[in-house]
């Protein structure tokens, strides 16, 4: 008896629709990406109850003939390949030719199109089938839209979330959309109320601001890399501006957005050592490659991607991320502000008028409290930033930024306060150039002179700009973290000191195989173990730079570390090695230091390689500038 059938077209399209229509924002994402591919600069999308209701899309792209309008209903109709050869050189976003004809089959369909050399098209369907098909007068480009999705299979529509869960998937669709393709202006609204509006200007930084607002994208800094299969740019956050998730990265490859658990990965070991443990950046990260390197073939939602030389990119992303956080200051303000624009010309006539000295205090004070701020323009702002941003890259890296109105209060005068400041201070103030290149490592570390300690556990060290505080064991935990790592990276014989008494360690079988796969990792991290009976090894020798009377727990550990780990990376366990020598050697909370203690902790801090944070990504040092303190106590407003 023959039990094998054919299925029906509306059938094989509502199981397909499963793979491609999961939620709404999957039917947004597959109409935005064929408006992408229409080459449109110009795409809005207006929701009615998260889309559940209505999807429509609206763009300004090619459009199409009334042929092309009822074809692109049929299962495998696409114009972006033709053969085989095309399926391994893909350059468009969608290539398959499924997404409207499952769209359709759980939907009814409402399209308007013209390619703008011929009358318009209008085409209307229900569950999949063509009721309508007509002339209609219609602008070049297409208008769809998508309404009482999944009304002819209400078992799927039963695993819909709150509409807010619904419209928040699709905010994030069209905010990594934007992202991928800056040249193309955004709307999404919902119930006419605009969400998101990008202008399509092409400034990546602008969409950010748009997306995340003026102080994240304030915090972010460009990197950019490039080697023989692929180019690199974007955007990352300093360590300041965290996130508790991973879902604030976006990587775009060749203009499509996918989710890549390397990219991620490459982006986090870039900053690793600046990052608190638990948080993460806010990243974009762009990747130009060939596309015969890619395959996007791999998942129904094309949302996942397979890369050709995963590896060399891994190292292009770390490198460019870490060489841009490298390059800017990051010790955070105890105080957050927003800097004031400028003083007005005429406002700055009342330091003409300056009395004595002692009249500082109750007559000057009160003119300044009268000086005007100009409104805050972010437009302004954000042009400013990113005409900025690749000429000096570095103007306002390795300088605290003052403003003019701060300098004006605040000269090298201010510091003695029974002194008149001069006018001629304030009149010459300038921009700050950027530095050039043999000045980076010199000014990467403001020079500090310790004043004392508050609680035994921090330190207080002053300079012109302020006075900053200091966690002296994080401090210190970043020098010897360097230290350390250092020695690892290559374990000197001569530097090996032996024992009196060998250090017995006892395991068992299975733990015994382990330790033998990975005894060369162990060797390399100043570990040499030799066996001693059937279940115990012995450790006649050790690094001399090893914690001093703690390297017997210090060893235990390491060990330890090999056995749970699935797969042992040699370059990891160095690194955790030197995390944990680094933090067992520092000096605690609650440790009384000398003002030459100090001073040699900061001069010792002050060559590290980054001295802005612990290994674990903690801040080392805050600063509370001149301007706020006398902020603070009222000395100007």
């Amino acid at each position: 008896m023959d039990i094998i059938s054919v299925m029906d077209d509306s059938l094989s399209n509502k199981i397909a629709a499963g793979e491609v229509v999961e939620r709404p924002a999957s039917i947004v994402k597959e109409l935005v990406e064929n408006s992408i591919d229409a080459d449109s600069t110009s795409i809005e999308i207006a929701l009615e109850e998260a889309g559940l209701t209505s999807i429509r899309v609206t763009d300004n792209g090619k459009g199409m003939s009334r042929r092309d309008a009822a074809l692109a209903f049929e299962r495998h109709a696409t114009s972006k390949i033709s053969n085989e050869r095309d399926l391994f050189r893909i350059r468009t976003l969608g290539f398959r030719g499924e997404a409207l004809a499952s769209i359709a089959s759980v939907s009814k369909v409402s399209l308007f199109t013209s390619d703008g050399e011929t009358e318009g098209t209008e085409v209307q369907l229900d569950g999949g089938n063509i009721i309508k098909q007509s002339n209609a007068a219609f602008r070049r480009g297409t208008d769809m839209t998508v309404s009482q999705l999944f009304y002819n299979t209400p078992a799927r529509l039963k695993y819909m979330k709150t509409i807010q869960t619904e419209l928040g998937h699709t905010i994030d669709l069209v905010n990594r959309l934007a992202l991928s393709h800056p040249h193309i202006a955004f709307k999404l609204s919902h119930h006419s109320q605009t969400i998101l509006h990008t202008s399509g200007s092409g400034d990546r930084r602008k969409v950010l601001t748009d997306i995340y607002g003026m102080a994240v994208a304030r915090k972010m800094v460009p990197f950019a890399g490039e080697n023989a299969d692929f180019k690199v740019d974007g955007y990352v956050t300093l360590p300041e501006m965290t996130r508790a998730s991973k879902n604030y990265m976006t990587l775009i490859v060749n203009g499509r957005w996918v989710k890549s658990y390397t990219a991620n990965q490459a982006v986090l070991d870039g900053l690793h050592t600046y990052l608190p443990i638990g948080r993460f950046p806010i990243a974009v990260i762009n990747v130009e490659t060939d596309p015969f390197l890619t395959d996007v073939n791999v998942h129904p939602s094309k949302q996942h991607i397979r890369l050709s030389k995963e590896a060399e990119l891994f190292d292009l992303i770390k490198s460019s991320v870490r060489e841009a956080v490298k390059r800017s200051i990051i010790v955070p303000d105890a105080v957050k502000r927003e800097p004031v624009k400028k003083v007005h010309s005429e406002q700055v006539t009342i330091w003409n008028e300056f009395q004595p000295a002692n009249s500082w205090k109750n007559k000057e004070v009160e003119k300044l409290t009268t000086v005007k701020e100009e409104p805050d323009s972010v437009q302004e702002d954000l042009k400013s930033e990113s005409n900025q941003i690749e000429k000096k890259p570095l103007q306002t890296v390795y300088e605290p930024a003052i403003n003019k109105y701060e300098q004006a209060v605040q000269p090298e005068q201010t510091v003695q306060r029974d002194q008149a400041v001069q006018p001629e201070k304030v009149m010459e103030v300038q921009e700050i150039p950027a530095p050039e290149k043999n000045e980076v490592k010199e000014k990467r570390f403001p020079s500090l002179v310790p004043v004392g300690q508050v609680h035994g556990t921090y330190i207080i060290a002053q300079n012109e700009d302020g006075f900053y505080m200091i966690d002296q064991h994080a401090a210190q935990e970043r020098i010897k973290y360097e230290f350390f790592r250092e020695k690892l990276s290559k374990v000197e014989e001569d530097e090996r000191q032996m024992l009196l008494m060998p250090l017995i360690f006892h395991y068992s079988g299975d733990e015994m195989v382990k330790i033998e796969e990975n005894r060369e990792a162990l060797n390399d991290v100043g570990v040499f173990l030799e066996e001693f009976g059937p279940s115990s090894y012995t450790v006649k020798e050790y690094p001399a730079w090893f914690p001093a009377g703690e390297a017997s727990t210090l060893i235990e550990e390491l060990i330890e570390q090999v056995l749970t780990t699935r797969k042992t990376d040699i370059g990891k366990l160095r690194e955790e090695t030197a995390i944990m020598m680094s933090c067992k050697r520092s000096i605690k909370a609650n440790h009384h230091l000398s003002i030459a203690d100090m001073e040699r902790l900061l001069s010792d801090l002050s060559h590290a390689e980054n001295p802005y944070t612990c290994p674990h990504g903690r801040p080392v040092l805050i600063h509370f500038s001149t301007y706020e303190i006398e902020k603070m106590f009222k000395r100007v407003m």
